[in-house]
């Protein structure tokens, strides 16, 4: 039996003067999660099997853990990714779902990242450069997102002389990290994908989920954390660029410091907004 799920709970909030039930399960799974009772990244995925994993991505994690790629014959047994937390009881974890599978959207359609280059600075508006659906696992999200970002951005001279090739508008370290913070400290209980949005004057990120409730923006911005997908964490901190060691709004803040961040609590959501270069309009 999973963390949190033995637990049946019936619980009363109060709201003023009344007292109502939490039924909501969606409510009651992030009452779990804010306790350190349950990470949703170690819940299995119904339905998934063995035959949903990559194999392949699975050996080259194995190599990053271990840093030699050709010395090591793996046995790909399932007692080797359950011990990897990539499955339990014969079916995948979320965490092993959105970093070993072949097709994590199979199961989890909105688990992506929704990327649209707008013409004009409204979201209310009607034409885009450049629109994607982003899919796969989190590693390639990660990159495709990154690629989304350099095709629909501006690169300048920077004070360079006149054959360097230019910087980007904006640091490409500031994206990384705040891209990266996106995928494996978002919500997951949020059945909402990832946006990605470009305008003529500014770029937004919105994450599904607000801080957990002993965070707040001046908190990570002295670099503490709260770690909401322990999966996600370990797995990312060994294939990505990720460390995991809460610095990185710290280190972003320092090469972008005019990065507004939104800890929206009415819309569970965390909202990013970086200011494009006046001369950024293409």
């Amino acid at each position: 039996m999973q963390r949190g799920a033995k637990y049946l709970l019936v619980l009363k909030i109060k709201q003023g003067s009344d007292k109502r039930r939490l039924t909501d399960n969606n409510e009651l799974i992030r009452l779990f999660q804010q306790s350190g009772l349950l990470y949703l990244d170690e819940m299995i995925v119904p339905q998934t099997t063995i035959a949903d994993i990559d194999m392949s991505k699975v050996s080259y994690y194995l190599t990053r853990i271990h840093k030699r790629e050709s010395e090591i014959d793996f046995d790909m047994s399932e007692k080797l990714l359950n011990n990897l937390n990539i499955m339990k009881e014969g079916q995948l974890t979320l965490g092993g779902l959105l970093f070993f599978a072949k097709n994590p959207q199979k199961y989890r359609p909105a688990f992506c990242v929704k990327a649209v280059s707008f013409v004009g600075n409204s979201v209310g508006g009607n034409t885009y450069r450049s629109s994607q659906d982003i899919e796969g696992t989190i590693p390639q999200i990660f990159e495709e997102t990154l690629r989304f970002f350099t095709t629909n951005m501006l690169y300048v001279q920077a004070g360079q002389n006149f054959n360097s090739v230019g910087q980007l508008e904006i640091s490409l370290i500031a994206l990384e990290e705040l891209l990266q913070n996106a995928l494996i400290h978002r919500d997951y209980s949020k059945n909402v994908p990832v946006r990605v949005m470009i305008f003529d004057h500014r770029i937004e990120i919105i994450s599904p989920g607000a801080l957990p409730n002993s965070l707040s923006i001046e908190n990570i911005k002295l670099g503490n954390a709260v770690i909401r997908n322990n999966l996600l964490t370990s797995y990312g901190s060994k294939w990505m660029i990720y460390r995991g060691f809460g610095s990185g709004i710290t280190r972003l803040l320092e090469v972008q410091p005019n990065i507004e961040l939104i800890n929206d609590v009415d819309e569970e959501q965390f909202k990013v907004i970086i200011p494009r270069p006046k001369n950024s309009i293409s």
